[in-house]
């Protein structure tokens, strides 16, 4: 009996002990607190600037450099954009409707191809792990990709160049594969054979709802490439009718390099002309104007993307 008691106290005793090195002191706690509010400062502040300098007016920049408080604001770095009016609108609807279509497909063939392989039963699963291996590590080379795109898939000047060649990647069938091993049980999958489940049902009805949090990390991963990209319609477009939001802003800001650069060729009026042109201001205001969807679009992804990142880190 006693020594019953004596086994309990010092287990007591030893709880207490890993409570205590496992608390926080409030000191600690304040400390910490105050480091990362600098480090999140030091993080939001950049972007708040590169607003601020956005709403600049040029000249007001040019007389006193970069400042927080500039003396004079001017829209006219954004209405020189606006300028381009149905350009701008149609680039707009472009980028969203590549970006949406893009990260539906990829996530179906990514989320089909890396569970497929995540799956023990499956007979070709070294095989396809070999295929989707191969392109980490050897390329054929942007020659080989254009020939590809343009000859053989004859993709040019249609909005499947934009989308194909970026739905699909080897990093991210990996992360979902290891994700699919070991989030979704043998035994919920093999439950749900039994129960007359076909592949399909299975994998739309029980292992998607299982697998949110990856699949929104890898969706938050394909709307990033496919809303940054600019280099597939550079590559592939001709016709402007097809042309993203980003790869527009780059003809307009390479527009106005070569108008400040040949300025004297053009008399006085283009010496006039490109001198009024918002040079670095529309450097800042494009930056806003591609990024601010994006940073609305992440709070809706970022509950499932820690989850997704975390998940297996820790296994009971």
């Amino acid at each position: 009996m006693f020594e019953k008691h004596r086994q309990k106290a010092l287990e007591a005793k030893m709880e207490q002990n890993q409570s205590k090195f496992n608390q926080i002191k409030k000191p600690t706690n304040v400390l910490f607190n105050i480091i990362l509010s600098i480090l999140s400062l030091l993080s939001v502040i950049p972007f708040i600037f590169v607003i601020i300098i956005s709403f600049t007016d040029e000249n007001t920049l040019a007389m006193n450099g970069y400042r927080f408080i500039p003396e004079k604001f001017s829209l006219y770095a954004y209405q020189y954009i606006v300028s381009a009016g149905e350009n701008i609108i149609r680039s707009y609807g472009v980028t969203i409707l590549v970006t949406v279509l893009g990260t539906l497909l990829g996530l179906l063939l990514t989320g089909t191809y890396a569970y497929a392989l995540s799956r023990k039963t499956y007979a070709f699963k070294k095989f396809f792990t070999t295929m989707i291996t191969i392109p980490m590590l050897f390329s054929g080379g942007m020659i080989a990709n254009y020939l590809i795109v343009t000859k053989v898939l004859m993709l040019k000047d249609t909005i499947w160049a934009l989308i194909l060649p970026l739905c699909l990647n080897s990093f991210n069938i990996i992360v979902l594969r290891t994700f699919f091993k070991t989030s979704i049980p043998d035994a919920v999958v093999e439950s749900a054979k039994i129960d007359g489940a076909s592949e399909w049902r299975l994998f739309f009805q029980i292992v998607i709802p299982m697998a949110l949090p990856g699949l929104a990390t890898i969706g938050l991963f394909l709307t990033l490439g496919y809303w940054n990209d600019w280099f597939n319609a550079m590559m592939y477009m001709d016709s402007k009718k097809w042309v993203p939001l980003q790869y527009l802003l780059i003809q307009i800001e390479s527009s106005m390099d070569w108008l400040a650069s040949n300025k004297s060729m053009m008399g006085v009026d283009g010496i006039q002309a490109a001198a009024n042109l918002p040079k670095e201001t529309i450097k800042m205001a494009i930056v806003v104007i591609s990024t601010l969807p994006i940073i609305f679009a992440y709070p809706f992804f970022q509950r499932y993307f820690v989850n997704g990142l975390t998940v297996g880190a820790v296994k009971e």
